[in-house]
């Protein structure tokens, strides 16, 4: 599920996520039946994918901050929030994703940062949710992090 604008999106234990239109902001829900991992193997994981994306444009070093914020010259580029769901007899994981692509909020508690400002180069949500999603599909075909 892929949105231009939140007006209620959250962040861990419920904190509000400011959205600026042009920044990617997605749900990706998958059936854990078929995967082998722990949901905190798929924590790191789900991690470890994004920062693939975000390498894609990036070179330099990216770093995790536990346990769902990914940072760039420490300052936050990106939230992650996951959380699963029960219905009948399948359980899903959802996994959201803010990703600050053109513009980055001001917060006070600590610095963000933005793809563009990173990069000099403006990517379109439309082709880095694209993108994300071959990586989620090789991943799911695979269960590895390739």
């Amino acid at each position: 599920v892929l949105a231009e604008k939140q007006k209620k999106g959250r962040g861990q234990r419920g904190k509000k996520w400011i959205s600026y239109k042009g920044n990617l902001f997605i749900s990706i829900f998958f059936s854990l039946e078929k995967i082998n991992l722990t949901l905190k193997q798929l924590t790191k994981t789900n991690t470890k994918l994004i920062i693939k994306l975000i390498s894609q444009y990036y070179k330099k070093k990216i770093k995790l901050k536990l346990p769902n914020d990914i940072l760039i010259n420490k300052k936050k580029i990106c939230g992650i929030l996951q959380e699963t769901i029960q219905k009948n007899d399948n359980k899903y994981l959802i996994v959201g994703i803010g990703l600050n692509l053109i513009k980055s909020p001001k917060i006070k508690e600590y610095p963000t940062t933005n793809l563009y400002d990173l990069t000099d180069s403006k990517v379109s949500v439309d082709k880095i949710s694209r993108e994300l999603k071959n990586i989620y599909i090789t991943f799911l075909k695979s269960q590895k992090v390739i």
